[in-house]
């Protein structure tokens, strides 16, 4: 992969959100999900864990050649009484810079288990091909 198609999915390290541009709609703590990211000749994967999410508490845009995920989760009733905590309760927000190799028109999303798989299609043009000697 070269260095251009490397800098067209943006990747960053997993980490809680400590300060973002505006004010936050939201309590809680937002968290920078980890992702897998696969290619083949028809299309890049991305894969992301976002425990505690549900399908209809996540969201998937994409503006002006960006992709921005973005789910919420439940936090745990008021009525539990914590006994001992290890594991924080938050969101999850990741965007990535498309580029043109992306057909943004098909691309497709899977929820299950906690696991949100993403398949970004390659354009025709950026699909490898055989010329033919005539």
């Amino acid at each position: 992969m070269t260095e251009k198609e490397k800098k067209e999915l943006e990747v960053s390290k997993k980490k809680p959100i400590e300060s973002a541009e505006g004010e936050s709609t939201r309590e809680g703590i937002t968290y920078v999900p980890d992702v897998d990211i696969f290619e083949d000749s028809d299309a890049i994967t991305l894969r992301t864990d976002l425990p505690g999410a549900k399908k209809e508490n996540l969201t998937i845009d994409i503006d002006d050649g960006t992709l921005t995920l973005s789910a919420a989760v439940d936090p745990l009733p008021k009525h539990f009484n914590t006994i001992y905590k290890e594991y924080e309760h938050g969101g999850y927000s990741r965007r990535f810079s498309l580029g043109e190799r992306i057909d943004q028109e098909k691309i497709s999303a899977k929820l299950e288990n906690g696991v949100l798989t993403l398949v970004l299609s390659k354009s025709e043009a950026a699909k490898p091909r055989k010329i033919e000697i005539s």
